[in-house]
């Protein structure tokens, strides 16, 4: 769930902490006026009354190993039938990145949601994500996933960050995590939330949510129904919001 299984190459996994993704975030080349929060609750109005407006991203944590029957399920149902991502080129309606390097699953969450809808505008130029987006832009799946894998400044800003936090750093980094990671992103293009993660067939699209930002009903739904999969099972469960700093 963490990674690509047949992957030959792995990273530490990253923690699900506000402070080690915003570090990642900036050291990539993000504007330090964008940082990631945790979203503490999606039904009481004073907890989410504490993130900042508007929601340019979601990064949803919840348990790779321990998964229920349920969700299981759920995601075989959503996968079956479909065919891979072929998509590339500024046309696409949003941009996604395949997943090859194991435990990276954070990285690329991270990755989905500064690439599409607004916060593309916080990349700063000549940045490692300005490059790595000039590269990968035309690139097939395949040959974006290649050159994301073979990219050292990537992997280079990701250990940092990987080693910060207050969890254990594993000694193998092939062991998968025990969680997982998903992005929720907003195209750019046409509007529709988007459910992202390398380690499908390729972006899901979830349909419009108008002028909603990401922590608006449509998309607080949608992680809603993660949870209620879960029927109570297991409470594992963790969500970051990418938006601005509040000065």
């Amino acid at each position: 769930m963490s990674g690509a299984p047949e992957a030959k190459k792995a990273f530490i996994p990253l923690e699900s902490n506000p402070e080690v993704f915003t570090e990642l975030l900036h050291n990539l080349g993000i504007s330090r006026s964008l940082a990631f929060t945790d979203v503490l609750s999606l039904d009481d109005p004073e907890l989410i009354a504490l993130v900042p407006r508007p929601v340019l991203g979601l990064v949803f944590i919840f348990p790779g190993q321990d998964v229920s029957e349920a969700y299981k399920k759920a995601r075989d149902e959503q996968e079956a039938g479909r065919e891979e991502y072929t998509g590339s080129g500024p046309d696409e309606d949003v941009v996604w990145f395949k997943q090859t390097i194991g435990n990276a699953c954070g990285l690329h969450a991270l990755l989905h949601c500064v690439t599409n809808g607004p916060a593309r505008e916080y990349i700063e130029q000549d940045s490692i994500l300005s490059r790595l987006l000039d590269k990968s832009i035309p690139l097939t799946p395949n040959a974006r996933a290649r050159e994301f894998e073979d990219n050292a400044e990537i992997e280079a800003a990701h250990a940092a960050a990987a080693h910060k936090g207050d969890s254990a750093v594993p000694p193998d980094p092939h062991v998968e995590a025990p969680f997982a990671y998903i992005a929720f992103v907003k195209s750019h293009k046409n509007g529709h939330l988007y459910q992202m993660a390398g380690y499908y067939k390729g972006p899901i699209d979830m349909g419009p949510i108008g002028g909603e930002d990401l922590l608006g009903e449509r998309a607080v739904n949608v992680v809603k129904e993660f949870v209620a999969r879960e029927k109570g099972e297991n409470v594992n469960f963790g969500l970051l919001a990418l938006a601005p700093v509040q000065n």
